[in-house]
């Protein structure tokens, strides 16, 4: 699920103008009246699927052509939808790190009024990368990391897990494992009376709202993530990298201060991936070891949040309870790992010493 360069995995950005905002076409309700989670997102029920398609001869090229395939949801509600399915992402777009690739699953046709798809258009499907059972342990991590940051803020993207059959476009089983879809952008922006930043690859330091901005990095900075910018993205690609931005809902464009909102979470010392590495360019063993990476004109920010996350300690910790089949050792591990965290973080002197990496001017 990496996006980006190796450049863009710390990008702390130039200084440059922020390029003019796009006009959206939707019609906006007013700030005050945020629109309902999409079907989709509603529910945290995992959700029964098969996915019929070419799926183990797709081009893992960027530029090729979607491929058609179903979707057929199993169950009380059943419905068979057309879809087609491309690959995604970087690192795990590879053969030789994710034989099965992470997903996008386009709909093509208008879905009826009571279909859980309603509304969606395009979703990325985070998938198991290769067979063995723990990746499956590693997908499910990562699908807990979002909901984490769900119990921190709505300013987050949900996620919908599934148990998926795949099916290949000959009849025969592929695989049958857990999968989760990720929010859209710009449905998580409704559902906070936002709109999301587009067309834009790079902003300022002072138009991020600090305490999301402190929020953002100190999560990051608990599980262990250095996979991130919040503050630019990749040449040519809106900004940011493993992360999007919400702003103040206008009749044609987000106004600043703007909300980082992260994403791609599979780098992290948490999950703890066999293909996750650090950065080349912070100087760390492995992704096992944190580094600080929020801006240090949100220090006094940076304190809030880690007693926010400090204060919510069982309620993360309870976010395990809500992930199916995950086994003993890797919630434990995790769980340990997050423990660490929360000793690191029981006073200001304390968090004073974690944020001392942090970036940029202090003013």
């Amino acid at each position: 699920m990496k996006r980006g360069g190796t450049a863009m995995r710390l990008v702390l950005g130039a200084v440059v103008a922020v390029a003019a905002f796009s006009t959206l076409s939707w019609a906006a309700p007013a700030p005050d009246r945020p629109d309902p989670p999409t079907p989709l997102f509603a529910s945290d029920d995992v959700l029964r699927l098969t996915i019929k398609g070419p799926v183990g001869r797709m081009s893992r090229d960027a530029d090729a052509k979607p491929v058609p395939g179903l979707l057929t949801v199993n169950g009380s509600a059943p419905e068979t939808l057309p879809i087609e399915l491309s690959t995604r992402g970087i690192t795990r777009r590879r053969t030789d790190i994710c034989p099965f690739p992470p997903l996008q699953v386009s709909f093509t046709e208008k879905k009826a009024a009571n279909s859980i798809f309603k509304g969606q258009n395009n979703l990325k499907l985070v998938t198991h990368c290769r067979n063995p059972e723990n990746f499956q342990q590693y997908l499910l991590l990562e699908y807990a990391a979002y909901r984490m940051y769900n119990v921190l803020t709505p300013d987050s993207f949900r996620a919908r897990l599934a148990m998926i059959d795949y099916v290949g476009d000959d009849g025969r089983a592929i695989a049958t494992r857990y999968g989760f879809f990720i929010e859209d952008i710009d449905d998580a922006a409704r559902r906070n009376a936002q709109r999301r930043l587009r067309d834009v690859n790079k902003i300022l330091i002072r138009q991020l709202e600090p305490a999301a901005s402190a929020r953002f990095a100190m999560f990051e900075y608990m599980i262990g993530n250095l996979d991130w910018a919040m503050q630019a993205g990749p040449a040519g690609e809106d900004c940011c990298h493993n992360a999007r931005l919400l702003g103040v809902r206008t009749a044609t464009a987000p106004t600043e201060p703007f909300i980082p909102v992260p994403y791609d979470f599979d780098f992290s010392g948490f999950v703890n991936a066999p293909y996750a590495q650090p950065p080349p360019v912070v100087k760390v063993a492995n992704v096992r070891v944190r580094r600080y990476r929020g801006l240090c004109i949100h220090d006094e920010q940076a304190q809030a949040a880690a007693a926010d996350l400090l204060a919510h300690r069982a309620a993360l910790l309870a976010v395990f309870d809500q992930v199916p089949q995950l086994d003993r050792t890797p919630r434990t591990r995790a769980a340990n790992y997050l423990g660490e965290f929360f000793d690191q973080v029981g006073s200001p002197a304390q968090v004073a010493e974690i944020i001392k990496t942090c970036l940029g001017p202090k003013e």
